[in-house]
């Protein structure tokens, strides 16, 4: 069976992937995929420098604003979503471009490999342990047999560690671990995937690039988008509330910060972000890395396309 090619362009924060997405599209003939688990929640838009109309330059966009705010999500439900949009894109003959800085959801459509240990959630597994030890251990066996009796067959009630991990790696990823175990060991990917990743030279521009976004965001009315949205959600799920940019604003809003305080707490969560996807994106070894800057400035994304387009 022939692979589907797919170029996938990653990178940290404030790195210019959208405008190299969209400008590589334009040149191969492609669609873009976000690869962003926060923009695929609807009016999440300033915080999660969403494509705006301009940006996108008539290149159709896929996976933005797709999901309510209450509604919790998973890179095992994003990877079934984007190899739908995949597929779709490949069929009408154009070249899917896959975008974003979301590493481990890349990397649940590409592979499999790394879910186990990612897949994780403490107060989750802390609330399975108290539920043994008051209802007792065949009873949380029970669950883990509802929700996969191959897995708890082979796993004795009282390895009590066993069945916990196994429920947690389910409630987390939307997998069951049969079917991580079965995926792991076939290693098979569908995709032909030219993976290019975006890195800096001079690391302390991209960090001042990311406080002026954030101080951007601020211009452009993100307090009033993170209210209205507290406001109008009040059940918003757990997965939307990790978004970097609304979860600072909340002592702000109980009067407990000042504004200024809420825009150098998103910078300084936007800089630690920046450095866990630099550190993630370090796993990649086959990967094109392309530096944008070049003597302490950004260059045009015209002349960064053209030296990715010579390397394909």
């Amino acid at each position: 069976m022939e692979k589907i090619k797919t170029l996938s362009i990653l990178g940290p924060t404030a790195s210019g992937k959208t405008a190299l997405a969209v400008e590589m599209a334009l040149r191969l003939g492609g669609q873009v995929i976000s690869c962003d688990s926060m923009q695929l929640y609807r009016e999440m838009d300033i915080g999660t420098a969403k494509v705006t109309e301009e940006e996108a330059r008539g290149i159709a966009h896929h996976l933005i604003g797709v999901k309510e705010p209450e509604e919790e999500f998973s890179a095992a439900e994003y990877a079934d979503m984007a190899r739908d949009a995949i597929r779709e894109i490949s069929r009408q003959g154009d070249l899917p471009v896959i975008c974003g800085g979301t590493g481990l959801y890349h990397d649940s459509i590409m592979k499999i490999s790394g879910f186990e240990q990612y897949a994780s959630d403490e107060k989750l597994r802390r609330e399975l342990y108290d539920y043994a030890a008051v209802n007792g251990n065949e009873a949380l066996h029970g669950m883990l047999r509802e929700i996969d009796p191959q897995a708890a067959e082979g796993i004795h009630p009282n390895n009590v560690k066993r069945v916990v991990r196994a429920i947690e790696i389910f409630r987390v990823s939307g997998i069951t671990k049969t079917e991580l175990d079965a995926l792991q060991i076939s290693g098979e990917t569908p995709y032909e995937d030219t993976m290019v990743i975006l890195e800096f030279c001079d690391r302390s521009l991209l960090y001042s690039r990311t406080d002026r976004r954030v101080e951007l965001m601020m211009e452009q009315g993100l307090e009033d988008e993170v209210r209205n949205l507290f406001e109008r959600h009040p059940d918003i799920s757990r997965t939307a509330m990790q978004a970097i940019g609304y979860k600072e604003f909340i002592p702000y809003f109980r009067g407990e910060i000042s504004l200024e305080t809420v825009t150098e707490n998103i910078k300084l969560a936007t800089r630690h972000y920046v450095k866990r996807q630099l550190i993630w994106f370090r796993r990649y070894k086959d990967a094109i890395r392309i530096y944008p800057d070049r003597d302490g400035a950004v260059r045009p994304v015209s002349e960064i396309a053209d030296e990715l387009q010579a390397l394909l």
